[in-house]
């Protein structure tokens, strides 16, 4: 390495940035090898062509590096990539809140359909229920035309008696009524599978989102510490 000219090496790297072959981290890692090299990844044509391929601008001409406007082209790429790296990191943010914003609206229907689905469902048992005894009704009043002992007569007469509606007429409408609820409660279960469906495919999506590696490594690391603490504990008490 020490027997080839610097003019060389320029050309080595120049040619390395221009396929794509080099970016700004790999010139950063070639900067703390050695002082020469140091001093060579520092010059401002590298980084002029690090500014034209990474933060290209619809009038941006080929880059000089005899202008005297290009004597900081490091300090402007890093300006550069800084801004660049808050205009990704705000739109990460933004993407993260639409996507809770997301979960809590599934979450939020959800809740609606257990609801209806609770309704629904108290009301086709109230239904059933109404039905049932109707149902005794339209048999206590076929009874009566049978000859009966007079305490059972007694008791069937007291049940007709005691439905103030036309049985038949209200029995026809209960029916209609009960399978009704159960085609809502069916339509209800069906928007609550979906839902949840797309709940837990948003909350994923979510999870994904927010992992970090390192800060999730870090939880992991603490978790195991706490864990390894109390273990040692328990086998001292046990001792």
């Amino acid at each position: 390495m020490g027997g080839v000219p610097d003019e060389l090496w320029r050309q080595i790297l120049e040619m390395g940035i221009q396929n794509s072959k080099l970016n700004y981290k790999d010139l950063c890692c070639i900067s703390i090898s050695c002082r020469r090299l140091h001093r060579l990844s520092a010059e401002n044509s590298l980084w002029l062509l690090l500014l034209s391929s990474d933060f290209p601008s619809p009038n941006q001409q080929n880059p000089n590096p005899n202008n005297s406007t290009s004597a900081s082209a490091k300090s402007t790429y890093k300006i550069k990539f800084e801004r660049e790296k808050s205009r990704k990191v705000a739109a990460h943010r933004r993407a993260v809140l639409r996507k809770e914003s997301e979960v809590l609206e599934f979450e939020r229907k959800i809740r609606e359909i257990e609801n209806g689905l609770r309704q629904e469902t108290e009301k086709m048992r109230a239904t059933a229920a109404e039905l049932s005894n109707l149902h005794k009704v339209r048999q206590a009043s076929v009874a009566l035309n049978v000859w009966q002992p007079e305490v059972i007569r007694g008791r069937q007469k007291q049940i007709v008696e005691q439905s103030a509606v036309p049985v038949e007429s209200r029995v026809h409408s209960l029916e209609m009524e009960l399978k009704l609820c159960r085609q809502r409660i069916s339509g209800f279960d069906k928007a609550y599978r979906d839902e949840k469906r797309r709940l837990e495919l948003a909350m994923e999506q979510l999870a994904s989102m927010k992992y970090h590696p390192l800060r999730d490594h870090k939880l992991i690391s603490s978790g195991d510490k706490e864990y390894k603490k109390k273990r040692k504990k328990l086998k001292t008490s046990v001792i």
